[in-house]
C-alpha cells in the first residue's frame, strides 16, 4: 500500500494523533505544548498523514526516533512501517547521511517491538524501570538501533 507522506508542522494534530494511539494506562500522550516545542527546534522533523505520523531527532551523525503514532482505524495497515522506511530513506540519501538510528520502547509492547526489528533494528540495551504505568508498575525500556553505514 501507498501512502502519501509529507512533512507534519501542526502540533494540536501531532498531540491528537498521539492521544488517540496510546493507551492511557501505559503513559500520559504528549500534548501540543510539548509537540510545539520539539517542532520549534531545527534538529527534530516530523513526517506522516492525517492518521499517523513518525517524530525524530537528529543530531550529528545519529537519529533517535522520538514517537511513532498510528490512528488504531489505521493500525495493521502497513502506515507504521511505511513512516519507519520513508524516514530511514530520508536520513540516508544524503552526503550528510546518519550512520544510525535509535529508540526506545516499552519492554511490553510486543506489536512495535516486533514492527522495529522487522525494519531491521536490533536490541541493544535496557533501561531497567522505565517506564511507570498508570497502576503504579514499572516496565523496562528496550534500546533498539538500525545501522544505516
Amino acid at each position: 500500500m501507498s501512502f502519501a507522506i509529507s512533512p507534519l508542522q501542526n502540533a494540536a494534530h501531532l498531540a491528537e494523533l498521539h492521544q488517540q494511539a496510546f493507551d492511557p494506562s501505559v503513559g500520559a500522550p504528549w500534548n501540543e505544548a510539548a509537540f510545539a516545542k520539539l517542532l520549534r527546534q531545527s534538529t527534530v522533523q516530523a513526517l506522516g498523514t492525517a492518521d499517523g505520523f513518525i517524530l525524530w531527532q537528529r543530531v550529528a551523525d545519529e537519529a533517535e526516533i522520538l514517537t511513532l503514532a498510528v490512528h488504531p482505524k489505521a493500525r495493521r495497515s502497513g502506515l507504521a512501517r511505511a513512516l519507519i522506511q520513508h524516514a530511514v530513506r530520508q536520513q540516508t540519501q544524503n552526503a550528510e547521511n546518519v550512520a544510525r538510528l535509535f529508540l526506545e520502547v516499552a519492554q511490553d509492547n510486543a506489536p512495535a517491538r516486533a514492527l522495529y526489528a522487522a525494519c531491521g533494528f536490533r536490541e541493544t540495551g535496557v533501561r531497567p524501570n522505565y517506564y511507570k504505568r498508570e497502576d503504579g508498575n514499572r516496565v523496562d525500556g528496550v534500546l533498539m538501533q538500525l545501522e544505516t553505514r
